[in-house]
């Protein structure tokens, strides 16, 4: 079982959302990424090299960037946005995935 960290950005991310939302992200995160959070699915998918992570769960309209250290089985969650259309939010701001 790998454990879950958050990155100071991250949980600014969070707090960013209604608590139904957060809700709703966090219960996502769990269920998602305890146990094979590097085998891509139809939620989870590995992502093209940028600056921010190398995975991205998506969750309903909701998205969450994440690197994974499997050496200490730790998931890093290092974003937290939400997707309109083909681009990426983050705190409200267009967020480039470069």
């Amino acid at each position: 079982m790998y454990e879950i960290e958050f990155s100071p950005d991250a949980l600014e991310d969070l707090e960013h959302f209604r608590k139904f939302e957060q809700q709703i992200i966090l219960d996502g995160i769990h269920s998602n990424l305890r146990y094979e959070p590097i085998v891509e699915s139809r939620n989870r998918k590995r992502l093209e090299p940028n600056d921010i992570a190398d995975w991205e769960l998506r969750i309903g309209r909701y998205r969450v960037l994440y690197d994974v250290h499997e050496a200490i089985l730790v998931v890093s969650i290092e974003t937290v946005g939400v997707k309109v259309r083909n681009q990426l939010f983050v705190r409200g701001k267009k967020t480039d995935l470069s």
